[in-house]
């Protein structure tokens, strides 16, 4: 087949830009071959369950499905009824970036906080959590929180355990979109165990491919008695794959060993170079430390747009001129320099000829 795309370029707009990671490839070649049983029949999502209950506790379970979209819908769809609602901040995907699946297809209600640095707080939830058994309001069922966040703010494991037991004493349970969990825990230096099942966190959307995986991402049951059928509604939602072993190959490529730390660390590691390159720009503000795998900056919008002829990235605020910065797994460190030394010459040029 014909290469249509420039493998030299690389750019900073999403780990979703990030090709697939070789150990992935070379585990959809080893289950390919021969006949298996279909639709989760088969001895790898097996496997796959066994190394969610290392990961997540013995009670968990792992249902894959092809998107985070999928993953966020499938995870709500189950743990509500049709009157419920899910209490969110307002920069979270699910209200912001999932053209409104989660009300359109798992038919619940998304209410919202305000939160400008996406972290959730028990505060934040008694703002929504009100008007329960009151026929007229939707009933607060679900408190979904992102870890890490859309504007690349990590909770703690602190802040995390506040909300799930405010959450738990006010009769909800918790979702977490963990789209960038790895990234998380490699921030704070924790085990996907430590970061959800033991602080209290009931159902987890569990990344894949923004780790480096084709297109699989999954649901995580840590408490079963937080969700209602999850194989009726898999299906239901258009979630479940025919040939299985190759979306649970590739989530056992990842999690069966340390790939998931690994790939998270280095990513994690790039973004930090990347700050304190920024950093030491004049003309460049960064709006926040450095906490996962993303940078978020002002940059002036006439060297933004000159800029992304050469590096693809994302404007993240048109009013106030803030730039997404993210990095991948196979982001290196001269893909770093060489867009700070590329940023700085861009800045001298306006510096020489100003507006």
């Amino acid at each position: 087949m014909e290469r249509l795309h420039d493998v030299t370029r690389t750019g900073f707009a999403s780990d979703n830009y990030a090709g697939v990671h070789p150990a992935v490839l070379d585990a959809l070649a080893v289950v390919n071959g021969g006949h298996v049983g279909s639709y989760g029949a088969d001895p790898y999502t097996a496997a796959l369950q066994d190394v969610t209950r290392r990961h997540f506790g013995e009670q968990a379970s792992c249902w894959p499905v092809f998107n985070g979209t999928g993953a966020n819908v499938v995870a709500l769809s189950a743990m509500t009824d049709r009157w419920d609602a899910v209490i969110a901040t307002g920069h979270a995907h699910i209200h912001v970036d999932e053209c409104g699946a989660p009300e359109k297809v798992a038919g619940i209600k998304v209410v919202t906080v305000d939160s400008p640095d996406a972290i959730m707080t028990p505060a934040l939830i008694d703002r929504e959590a009100y008007g329960f058994g009151f026929e007229h309001h939707a009933q607060p069922r679900v408190v979904s929180i992102t870890q890490s966040t859309e504007v690349g703010t990590v909770h703690t494991l602190e802040q995390v355990r506040a909300v799930t037991e405010h959450a738990h004493a006010l009769g909800m349970v918790i979702h977490m979109d963990g789209a960038r969990i790895a990234n998380a825990a490699a921030a704070l230096k924790v085990s996907l165990r430590e970061m959800t099942t033991d602080v209290g966190v009931d159902v987890v959307s569990l990344g894949g491919t923004k780790a480096g995986l084709m297109g699989v991402e999954a649901v995580v049951v840590v408490n079963p008695d937080a969700v209602r059928r999850m194989d009726f509604v898999r299906k239901l939602s258009m979630q479940l794959a025919s040939k299985m072993r190759f979306l649970s190959a590739q989530l056992l490529a990842l999690y069966s060993e340390d790939l998931w730390l690994e790939t998270a660390r280095h990513a994690n590691a790039m973004a930090r170079r990347l700050g304190e390159g920024l950093r030491a720009l004049d003309g460049v503000t960064l709006t926040q430390e450095v906490a996962a795998n993303g940078v978020f900056a002002v940059i002036p919008p006439q060297v933004t747009l000159r800029m992304q002829a050469h590096y693809p990235f994302y404007v993240w605020d048109e009013a106030t001129h803030v730039v997404r910065l993210m990095c991948s797994w196979d982001t290196t460190p001269e893909d770093v320099d060489g867009f700070v030394a590329a940023l700085a010459e861009e800045l001298a040029r306006e510096g020489d000829n100003p507006a």
